[in-house]
């Protein structure tokens, strides 16, 4: 079939149907261009087609209409093959989370970043300065940051100045639903002391995220 010819062609000479190929981009333009094309032609048929009584010009005005539809859903499927092409994630939903730490590490949460890595992007998290404690007396920090980009890499970076940097994994699928409920909690993936210093397995086991989808 014709579809499947020119599939074929731009996969010769280089897309790909994958996230990152943009043969859908490309496709869905192509789409877009060929139906305003061919209503146009229509069109210009039917305006050069001599004397135009009232159905005519019914016809013409419902044409023109028509093609105005088409030019629109071109428009907008091109933005959202666009958007996958790029991975971005109209929705945005955004993580709330938790992290909770030693006892006695922080007061407030003033000098602290948490930053969103990803394979696409990087972003600084909104920390709450208020802490809150658990029942043994553990401070919790709490924050939330957008998931701007469609990935399944996602990591949390905690830094405590002079002290710690710790790695959460979020996870999540690439576009997660939104959930009413924290998750369970889960241990650091990762946790570098600052100026080379050992990191017990009691310091370990007391850093831990969990989080919600909003």
């Amino acid at each position: 079939m014709p579809g499947d010819s020119v599939t074929s062609l731009l996969q010769a000479v280089g897309f790909s149907d994958g996230p990152d190929g943009g043969l859908g981009i490309v496709m869905s333009a192509l789409a877009g261009i060929a139906a305003a094309l061919a209503v146009a032609i229509m069109l210009s048929v039917h305006f050069h087609s001599g004397h135009r009584g009232r159905h005519d010009l019914v016809k013409h005005g419902l044409a023109a209409s028509a093609v105005l539809v088409l030019l629109a859903f071109a428009i907008s499927d091109i933005r959202h093959a666009a958007q996958a092409y790029l991975g971005l994630n109209p929705a945005k939903p955004a993580v709330e989370f938790e992290i909770r730490l030693p006892k006695a590490t922080l007061t407030t949460a003033a000098d602290i970043q948490i930053e969103l890595l990803t394979d696409r992007n990087q972003k600084l998290a909104k920390v709450q300065e208020a802490l809150a404690s658990t029942a043994d007396g553990r401070s919790i920090l709490r924050g939330t940051v957008t998931l701007d980009y469609r990935t399944t890499e996602r990591m949390m970076v905690l830094n405590l100045p002079g002290r710690t940097q710790s790695t959460f994994r979020l996870r999540l699928p690439a576009s997660p639903s939104r959930s009413d409920q924290f998750g369970p909690w889960h241990l650091a993936d990762g946790i570098v002391a600052a100026n080379g210093g050992t990191v017990t397995s009691e310091i370990h086991d007391a850093f831990a995220i969990r989080y919600r989808v909003l």
